[in-house]
This record gives structure tokens, sequence and C-alpha cells, in this order.
């Protein structure tokens, strides 16, 4: 099982997803959000190749909706790399510290499964 933190007009919700696509009902009553969360984004991983050091994996299944930076572009940390189209909704894959994009490993339109690969960061 797998958890997530969503967000929904304001509202955040704590949700499981078990492996046989069973959704739970909210953990808890919606808390008030400063603003809206983005979808877990990356984790660090050794160097593979031509590929940067940090993988940025989608957090959830969706459609790769927009490309905001392109490999060699500097970002630093929460800076937009890309936006996923996940259940109608857009939302941002983020930089997870400051670096270099060495990889975008999508296209726009592209159906991606959650932990997929996205782009990695020097």
């Amino acid at each position: 099982m797998k958890s997530y933190t969503i967000t929904v007009n304001g509202n955040v919700y704590d949700v499981t997803v078990e492996e046989n696509g069973a959704v739970s009902a909210p953990a808890a009553a919606p808390k008030r959000a400063a603003a809206p969360a983005a979808a877990p984004a990356a984790k660090p991983a050794a160097p593979a190749g031509a590929a940067g050091s940090v993988k940025i994996e989608a957090g959830a299944a969706g459609k790769v909706f927009k490309i905001e930076a392109a490999a060699g572009t500097a970002v630093k940390k929460g800076d937009t790399v890309l936006v996923l189209e996940i259940m109608k909704m857009e939302t941002p894959v983020v930089a997870p510290q400051d670096g270099t994009v060495a990889s975008i490993n999508v296209n726009v339109g592209d159906m991606v499964e959650a932990g997929a690969l996205l782009a990695t960061l020097n």
C-alpha cells in the first residue's frame, strides 16, 4: 500500500491506495492547506551514465502535460521541472534540490505510471 496527500479545492486529504486499486476513505477530516501540495517528486540515487545523480520520479500515474525545464537548465529547489495531468488536475513536479537538469526522460503526451523516471538532475 502507498500513502498520498491529495489537495482538492484547498482541502488536504491523506489517502492510502492498495495495490489492487481499491482506495480507502480519507484518514481524517480535511485540514486547511496554506498552499496546494505538489506530488512527491524525487529520490536521490546513484549516478547512472549520462543521467544525473538525482532522479525525479512520478508520484502518481498520469499524463505528461508540459515540460518547463529542458536539459541544461539550472533550477532551484521547488522550481517546476514539468507538469503532469493527474485525474484531470495539473500537478507540478518540482526540483528536490538546486541543480542542473541533466535529462528529461519523457515527452509531452506520454502516459506514466507512479514511480516512473521523469527527469534527472546534477
